[in-house]
């Protein structure tokens, strides 16, 4: 080969800083980086055309199910059942194309809304599924190659408050794994990342698991991880699993929607004639305690999740988006949507995906709500359009069972 035809330093250079920018910013895990629905990326756009932005690209076989996407490296990660079981599933970001797909276990659940309902995480060139039937797996992220596999109810006792399965995204903080089995033998385990081996298992706490993922936060300096499940909330210290704090709050059905904390105080949701409460956290010494603040209807949120900007918590209400203070629970606004759905917010604008299809894109402060602009999702299912949308790299990302549509909302 003649040395004309090899690629000048610049290219390289300028290839190099292309795949930065590509992965600046990716969405490796349920409700992203930090799990908190936020983005950190900008440069997109802050209004659509008519008929939504410019689909890049759609691409089918991911099967049945609810499971959003995660983003990383190059590839997408979701999971979903196919004929033969349920499976964990990566693309190539650019075209959508299949880079792999791997078994995890059977197919099937809830006879009404069968299907996979959790979300990959992504951490360190292994991707961590959790499927319906509570299998978990550790997978190789580049080749989809398991490396240990466990399952949640035969090996750890876990129980759900109700029928609908297993919903929860693993979380991954740093050389363990922490999932919700629920049940008589602990409500909350850490699993050692390398062996799938436990590590702990919260026997002092045995409500039966939701379908709440767990966070990590800093409350008063103390690093812990934070789950809701249908009876209590709870904060665990991350090495033993002790419970720090423990506050009672009974929900009803299914209590799905992942908490959100400010400082010292937690706010969190549900369906089924509930509400939201909210949760001062206190330390004196080494004693900690929680205390319900308010507890109103003012957000009655099902499964679409809310987000905290500025110590305000904005989100779906049934059909209704609306905002109330974290602090105080007092509401600053409550306005008609385009539907129930999920919500992300990504550079200034919040984006709401309906479970019956329409997709908006929302302005909105404490002050007041605009609408900016929508579009109807195209090829829809006959199944309610439960996955969370995604926004990464510039694209924004739409599951609906079989199918995943890309759209790019860049700025260009």
């Amino acid at each position: 080969m003649k040395s004309s035809t090899l690629p000048h330093a610049a290219t390289l250079i300028a290839i190099f800083c292309l795949t930065t920018i590509i992965f600046a910013d990716d969405w490796p895990q349920w409700r992203g980086k930090e799990r908190n629905g936020i983005s950190q990326e900008t440069g997109l756009l802050q209004s659509w055309p008519e008929g939504g932005p410019n689909l890049a690209w759609e691409t089918h076989g991911l099967g049945a199910g609810y499971s959003s996407v995660s983003i990383s490296d190059g590839k997408i990660f979701t999971l979903g059942d196919l004929e033969d079981g349920s499976y964990a599933i990566a693309l190539n970001e650019a075209d959508g194309s299949t880079a792999w797909r791997t078994r995890i276990g059977e197919a099937g659940g809830h006879q009404k809304y069968p299907g996979t309902r959790s979300t990959p995480t992504v951490a360190g060139g292994e991707v961590f599924v959790l499927n319906q039937h509570s299998d978990l797996a550790c997978l190789d992220a580049s080749t989809g190659k398991p490396k240990w596999k466990v399952n949640l109810t035969n090996d750890f006792g876990g129980k759900m408050m109700s029928g609908w399965k297993y919903s929860e995204s693993p979380l991954v903080d740093g050389d363990q794994v922490v999932v919700t089995p629920g049940g008589d033998e602990g409500t909350v385990m850490a699993i050692d990342r390398k062996t799938g081996k436990k590590r702990w298992q919260t026997s002092d706490w045995t409500d039966t698991a939701g379908y709440s993922s767990v966070v990590t936060a800093a409350i008063h300096e103390v690093r812990q991880y934070i789950q809701l499940t249908g009876k209590s909330l709870a904060g665990l210290d991350p090495e033993t699993g002790n419970i720090l704090w423990r506050a009672n709050r009974p929900g009803k059905t299914a209590v799905i929607t992942t908490p959100v904390i400010d400082g010292d105080m937690i706010f969190v949701t549900s369906s089924y004639g509930i509400g939201c409460n909210g949760f001062k956290v206190s330390k004196s010494g080494n004693n900690w305690s929680a205390e319900e603040i308010y507890a109103s209807k003012e957000i009655s949120n099902h499964h679409g999740g809310v987000i905290l900007l500025d110590g305000h918590v904005f989100g779906g209400s049934g059909s209704t988006f609306r905002c109330v203070d974290i602090r105080t629970g007092e509401p600053r606004f409550t306005e008609r949507s385009a539907g129930k759905g999920a919500t992300l917010y990504a550079d200034g604008r919040f984006y709401l995906r309906s479970e019956h299809g329409p997709v908006a894109l929302i302005n909105a402060s404490p002050d007041g709500y605009e609408e900016v602009s929508r579009f109807d999702q195209p090829y829809r299912s006959d199944h309610k359009a439960w996955p969370h949308p995604v926004v990464a790299n510039g694209k924004l990302y739409l599951r609906d069972q079989d199918l995943l549509l890309c759209y790019d909302v860049s700025v260009r």
